[in-house]
């Protein structure tokens, strides 16, 4: 499952985790992805299209409106690499790695700032307990795995800023404040430390959309770790970043020993480089955090 909504508590229907076309997925009550599914979800996201179009413009809408208008034919055709939960923009390019170089500008910040992230993920870490059932430090939240430990701190978690975790962490805030294109309020957005230690496997799954790609930059990187996007493996480097599609079916592990220490990035979710800025502002709009649910009380 990916991080978006992992590690909350168990939802109004009962156990955290089920299985969805041989795939886990989480069902939150408070999580977007989980409580958005479905016929009521393409109704409401037409709604607010509309909404934003009397607002503002139709104009460079052809391609949003073409898929809220067949989200559900788009989400059941697509092929089992890359199927996304929520929302699939068509006739975005696809892959499931992406050259450094389409988002260069926030891809070379990231990497200048490698030393003072890596020293702000050691001012929070200490050290979270071996057992899945011990408390946590302060901030952090523990993911569901089949084997291992997953951690993550959130800073912004489905476009919702985390104020006290932003407050200890100022120095990856005024990174993310920097970025040209990180997506900040909107529910597809999210930054955030995570770990993996020794032995850890997240299982294959997808992302909500194919309208971000997800970065990480690596901050503590043993050997023996790996990340399996649409098939083709790809490691992590210290000081480097991983530009993805997690639209794509992908997963992770460390298979190093104790000894080897955890696996840390720094993750951020970033526009597809071919997501104009008008679709953007659009898509903003539509999957500002509150605004769907808020629909169908209406």
């Amino acid at each position: 499952m990916s991080s978006d909504c992992r590690g909350r508590g168990k939802g109004k229907h009962g156990s955290l985790l089920e299985e969805q076309n041989g795939f886990a997925f989480c069902q939150s009550s408070e999580c977007f992805r989980c409580t958005s599914a479905g016929e009521s979800l393409n109704q409401r996201l037409y709604h607010s299209l509309q909404d934003y179009a009397k607002r503002y413009t139709w104009s460079g809408m052809g391609r949003v409106h073409k898929g809220v208008r067949d989200q559900g034919r788009y989400l059941n055709s697509r092929p089992t690499i890359q199927r996304p939960e929520v929302f699939f923009l068509p006739d975005l390019p696809s892959a499931p790695f992406f050259s450094r170089e389409i988002q260069r500008h926030d891809v070379e910040l990231l990497e200048q700032s490698f030393p003072a992230l890596l020293a702000e993920f050691e001012s929070i870490y200490h050290q979270p307990p071996a057992r899945s059932g011990s408390s946590l430090p302060p901030g952090w939240k523990a993911n569901s795995t089949p084997r291992g430990q997953w951690w993550t701190y959130y800073l912004v978690n489905q476009g919702t800023p985390l104020v006290l975790n932003v407050r200890r962490c100022p120095r990856a805030w005024r990174v993310l404040g920097q970025l040209r294109t990180f997506i900040a309020n909107n529910v597809f957005g999210n930054a955030c430390f995570s770990v993996l230690t020794p032995g850890a496997l997240i299982s294959e799954h997808y992302g909500p959309t194919n309208v971000r790609l997800r970065c990480h930059l690596g901050l503590r990187v043993p050997p023996s770790c790996e990340l399996v996007v649409g098939g083709e493996p790809q490691c992590w480097s210290e000081g480097s970043c991983l530009l993805f599609d997690d639209s794509f079916l992908h997963r992770a592990f460390h298979e190093g020993g104790a000894e080897d220490g955890p696996r840390v990035v720094f993750m951020v979710d970033l526009w597809h480089p071919n997501v104009a800025a008008a679709e953007r502002q659009a898509l903003d709009y539509i999957f500002t955090p509150g605004r769907l649910e808020d629909r169908e009380g209406k």
